[in-house]
């Protein structure tokens, strides 16, 4: 190239700027997260210099530095889409990835292998329309990207809002409005904003909770292949949904991880069966723990079962069925009490959320209702996966 500069890493600055692009964009699809918004405003700026710097300067330090900006921007993508991070406040649960972040940080990889190639190669050149072609489709990548983000659905949890970016007032699921629970569609945005007395922590995990879920449930869709995990049918059938349940993850210390929900729940179609919803358990905590009640606040309603009957069956523990007005069970059947926490997500669509009850006289009962009624049902002649 004229004046011989090295063409990767003219490639690798403008890859650096595209990056500090979508995150300058990314900063404004958070600003009710002031201090999140901050750091990526000042990630961008990192990224948008370097990447000026080396399209302007032949300085051996040039290539370490785009390296540098942009290994840090790649490492904290990888720990907020896999592992989570400690700080900010709302990074500690991972977030799946999605088209815009994930554009961001295929750009910083792209402007880290240019800056290594222009080290390793210092007198590389490129032709002058090859590399405008590539810094062209980088930018191309980059609006592209933008203009999908105005869908993107965070759940950072140190601000008002934990919502999808193009609308955030807006109930998604059923028009608008603050009433809890309302219907739930896992084919809109997640959307759990504007129900009084729900904090934005309590409003980010239970986000973060159902989107992992969305993620990472469907790997169980295969009811003929979760034997081999451990996963058994307590024999509920009947009932038109049937519950398999995990007794090595009721027992392990995971705590509503979807990759290891204690329970599955399918819908019954005759022999098909079909996933509809998980149901983590909360082993050796009572329905009133602290953790349990402030984790999603009003918008989860965790339950127990105290009049559920059961019997010996050749795989374990089977459903007989519920107490009578007596409190008594079938015969051949005992009640061994209400057991440990439970809640549903679902991964369907459901009239009365992403949290909602299985209904009927074993529904469960709840610790938030003075005579344990649970709120999270719907009359039967709702349609959308509940009985």
């Amino acid at each position: 190239m004229a004046g011989g500069r090295n063409g990767f890493l003219l490639l690798a600055g403008a890859a650096s700027i595209g990056a500090g692009a979508l995150h300058l964009f990314a900063a404004g699809l958070h600003t009710e997260h002031a201090t999140l918004a901050r750091l990526m405003v000042v990630l961008a700026a990192a990224q948008c210099v370097a990447g000026l710097l080396a399209s302007v300067s032949a300085r051996k330090a040039m290539p370490f530095t785009v390296i540098g900006v942009n290994l840090v921007a790649v490492a904290i993508w990888g720990f907020t889409r896999f592992a989570g991070l400690p700080w900010p406040d709302g990074l500690g649960t991972a977030e799946a990835p999605q088209f815009l972040d994930s554009t961001c940080a295929a750009l910083g990889l792209l402007a880290i292998a240019g800056a290594t190639v222009a080290l390793v190669r210092p007198g590389a050149t490129l032709p002058t329309a090859s590399a405008a072609t590539a810094a062209g489709l980088a930018g191309a990548l980059a609006v592209a990207a933008m203009l999908g983000g105005a869908g993107h659905v965070h759940s950072h949890g140190d601000g008002d809002h934990a919502h999808a970016a193009d609308d955030h007032h807006t109930d998604h699921n059923h028009g608008t409005g603050t009433a809890w629970p309302r219907p739930w569609d896992p084919a809109t945005p997640i959307d759990l904003s504007g129900v009084p007395g729900v904090t934005a922590a309590q409003e980010q995990r239970a986000t973060a909770l159902i989107s992992s879920t969305l993620d990472q449930l469907p790997a169980f869709a295969d009811v003929g292949s979760i034997g081999a995990l451990g996963f058994r049918s307590i024999g509920d059938s009947a009932t038109g949904y049937e519950h398999y349940i995990n007794t090595g993850y009721i027992r392990d210390d995971r705590f509503l991880d979807a990759a290891h929900p204690e329970s599955l729940v399918y819908r019954v179609d005759g022999a098909d069966r079909t996933l509809v919803s998980a149901m983590y358990i909360a082993k050796g905590k009572t329905i009133d723990d602290p953790e349990l009640v402030d984790y999603g606040g009003p918008l989860m309603q965790w339950h127990v079962h105290d009049n559920l009957c059961w019997k010996a069956g050749d795989n374990g523990p089977k459903v007989a069925g519920v107490t009578d007005a007596q409190g008594n069970c079938p015969p051949g059947s005992i009640n061994p009490g209400a057991g440990n926490p439970m809640v549903h997500v679902w991964i369907t669509a459901h009239q009365c959320g992403p949290f909602a009850a299985l209904e009927g006289h074993g529904a469960g009962q709840a610790a938030t209702t003075p005579d344990g009624r649970r709120t999270d049902t719907c009359s039967h002649d709702h349609s959308g996966g509940h009985r």
